[in-house]
């Protein structure tokens, strides 16, 4: 008797215990208000930027070069050196261009010699022919000898020039006034400038004024225009923020791995010349902004109830029975996150979004226009929601557990 009195204070446990585990399981309903996160729609300013990097550079960087060949000598500047327009920057070795002036000035000397004796010729033959001496043949011939020895002249005092003026350019000045920014040549180094002007100094003319040249998308490059604000951050001074204007956007693009960008050019002033050549610029266009717009959470664009596929598929199902459209249930289902487009009375198109709002404990998604964005807040153009309305932003009750696993074992 006793056993089974036992056994049955542990069948009754065991049961109890059971009963307690699945409660304890059960999904548990909360309210509506206590399961959705909510955010109301307020008035504000916002501001919708595009972003992308850039270099630095000075507005005017002029490349000094050389026209002719020869050994560096002679070095004047360096790096960082303020020079002034005509300065003497470096001078080449002027011993194989002076002797081409040495040559091409006895080649004037030779020609001038012959050409005195061609028009002694000249005016010799004349005066036989006069007295029908010589024929018209050798009084032509001494004729064309006399211009071919002023021609003669002529060359020989052009290669002369040449030469001078080659001379003249082994002595290297500055252009313009400004920095030396680059020097990329040392003392007996020998310069070649048989096929192209090499390049010896980088000088910027104003570092007080300066560029970013930014690469931007074709899909923002759209909204971008003459005179629009910039502000931009470098590494140097993170704590910083420089700003700027947009200068230019130029057209020809620019293509890597079947992305188009374009060069937007920002002007800077760098009163305190702060900023060097060759910084990275992480620049912030404002190509919108708004004083008084009705803002929503982007987080609210984002959310899509764990039942909204399930209602879409429902609403789907009813009416393709009813031979109807399924148009409006498949809007009802979209993420939150996808937008569309809707037309406006002109004919311009404009961006749509679905938020969710509470209504008799369910959530209800509501269709809305929508215009700019800050990637926090975006503007509401219109549609049924107004100021305070609340809108779901979360869902705080957990997805509930699959029961496809195996079930605990009570024996």
């Amino acid at each position: 008797m006793n056993k089974m009195i036992k056994r049955s204070v542990l069948i009754l446990l065991l049961l109890g215990v059971a009963g307690a585990v699945a409660w304890w399981l059960m999904p548990k309903k909360i309210s509506a208000e206590a399961r959705y996160a909510t955010a109301l729609l307020e008035r504000g300013a916002i501001t919708q930027n595009v972003s992308a990097n850039g270099t630095l550079n000075p507005v005017k960087l002029v490349n000094v070069g050389s026209q002719v060949s020869g050994i560096v000598s002679k070095l004047y500047v360096d790096f960082n050196d303020h020079v002034k327009a005509g300065q003497v920057l470096l001078e080449l070795d002027p011993s194989l261009t002076r002797a081409q002036v040495q040559q091409s000035e006895a080649n004037v000397s030779s020609a001038n010699a012959s050409l005195e004796l061609a028009l002694a010729n000249e005016a010799r033959t004349r005066n036989l022919f006069k007295q029908e001496y010589v024929s018209r043949q050798e009084l032509d011939q001494a004729v064309q000898t006399l211009k071919s020895a002023q021609a003669q002249v002529a060359v020989a005092q052009a290669q002369s020039v040449r030469d001078r003026t080659n001379l003249a350019y082994t002595v290297i000045r500055s252009p313009v006034a400004g920095v030396v920014v680059s020097r990329q040549v040392d003392l007996g180094q020998t310069v070649a400038a048989s096929f192209q002007t090499p390049t010896l100094f980088q000088i910027a003319q104003d570092l007080s004024k300066m560029q970013i040249d930014s690469n931007y998308a074709e899909a923002d490059v759209g909204n971008i225009r003459v005179g629009q604000p910039a502000t931009f951050r470098v590494d140097a001074f993170p704590n910083r923020i420089f700003h700027g204007a947009v200068r230019q956007v130029r057209l020809n693009p620019t293509t890597q791995q079947n992305v188009v960008t374009y060069d937007v050019v920002v002007s800077v002033d760098n009163p305190d010349k702060v900023l060097m050549p060759g910084m990275t610029a992480y620049v912030n266009i404002m190509i919108a902004q708004r004083k008084d717009a009705l803002l929503v959470p982007n987080a609210a664009l984002r959310f899509r109830p764990a039942d909204a596929q399930a209602r879409t598929d429902k609403a789907r199902a009813e009416s393709k029975s009813k031979g109807g459209d399924t148009t409006k249930a498949e809007q009802g289902g979209k993420r939150g996150g996808e937008r569309g487009k809707g037309e406006r009375g002109n004919g311009d198109m404009v961006q749509t979004g679905t938020v969710y709002v509470l209504e008799n404990g369910q959530s209800k998604p509501v269709r809305i226009p929508i215009g700019i964005t800050d990637n926090r807040l975006t503007e509401v153009l219109g549609g049924d929601l107004k100021e305070g309305a609340a809108v779901i932003v979360e869902d705080r009750q957990p997805p509930a557990k699959s029961n496809s696993g195996p079930g605990m074992r009570l024996f």
